[in-house]
């Protein structure tokens, strides 16, 4: 068990990727820049029992508090409104979905009431964001925002900064905060998966960083801008963990092969350290040359509520 092997007691954050028709990384895009790349072939998947059974050994033995449901696509995941479901009114769980926010509008509306957040990801303003990751996908996502403030649920959103971007994550701050989103995440490209057949879309001067953030510390914002550490002319610390080792940590991720990553730099890459045997509804310590254990990067925060 996770405990044995690392002496973590508590884990705070269960990230859970969930898919439609048992396909991995099942989706409706093909974004340029997404780190699962040919994943999205694969056909491993959570049942909807696997699913329950990780989401309750994950409260019962280390007092997780919430779920991110992510894929590929999740609102393309055939029993979703299952798992918010049994997440939030069996197990108390917040329960937030990372969504590209595509004709999602008859699923938001019934799974609204268990759901706490709503997180749209989006890659800029217009046809920036469309070229990125697909036609129409800026006027769906922004529509999703809008159906989820009429239904009372929180939202959030999330941009990977690129060279086609970087110029807008303040327009788009702005815009987000005008359709009442709370928070937006940044995060570093990274060159895995569809992102490396895309190197035109990296950062090379990372003085773009400084002045990115140097524009979010001078903007008067009300929505709140979260920072990966990578976004930096530093870049992000070698290694996550504190001193004396880990004893609760910000987040676990679950991929449907049953792989559990503890990692601050696990985007793309098959570092794991657990496994979850989805039959045997248990964890098992399987050691690997890419085992990372280590706590998610801080973030910097701008801006507020």
């Amino acid at each position: 068990m996770i405990s044995e092997v690392t002496g973590i007691r508590r884990i705070r954050m269960l990230y859970l990727q969930l898919l439609y028709l048992q396909l991995l990384y099942r989706c409706n895009f093909e974004c340029l820049h997404c780190f699962h790349g040919k994943r999205l072939q694969h056909a491993d998947a959570f049942t909807t029992d696997e699913a329950v059974n990780l989401l309750t050994l994950m409260r019962d033995e280390y007092g997780t508090e919430a779920v991110t449901l992510l894929g590929g696509e999740p609102f393309v995941y055939r029993d979703l409104a299952q798992v918010v479901r049994y997440a939030k009114r069996d197990l108390g769980m917040q329960v937030e979905i990372c969504t590209n926010g595509y004709r999602i509008e008859r699923r938001l509306t019934e799974i609204a009431p268990d759901l706490d957040l709503l997180r749209v990801s989006l890659e800029g303003i217009g046809s920036t964001n469309d070229q990125i990751r697909k036609f129409g996908s800026y006027r769906s996502a922004l529509s999703a925002l809008e159906i989820a403030q009429r239904l009372g649920v929180r939202t959030g959103a999330t941009m990977t900064v690129t060279s086609r971007n970087i110029e807008e994550v303040l327009p788009l701050a702005r815009v987000l905060q005008g359709y009442g989103v709370e928070q937006l995440k940044l995060h570093c490209l990274r060159p895995v998966g569809n992102a490396a057949d895309h190197p035109e879309l990296l950062i090379t001067d990372l003085a773009a960083y400084t002045r990115l953030r140097g524009g979010l510390d001078a903007a008067d914002l009300e929505i709140e801008v979260i920072v990966d550490e990578d976004l930096s002319e530093a870049g992000a610390p070698d290694s996550c963990l504190p001193d004396g080792g880990p004893v609760e940590i910000e987040r676990i991720e679950a991929d449907p092969r049953g792989a559990l990553t503890m990692s601050c730099k696990a985007v793309g890459k098959d570092s794991h350290a657990f496994w979850y045997d989805k039959l045997a509804d248990h964890v098992d310590h399987r050691p690997s040359p890419t085992d990372e254990l280590a706590l998610a990067v801080p973030d910097v925060v701008y801006g507020r509520v």
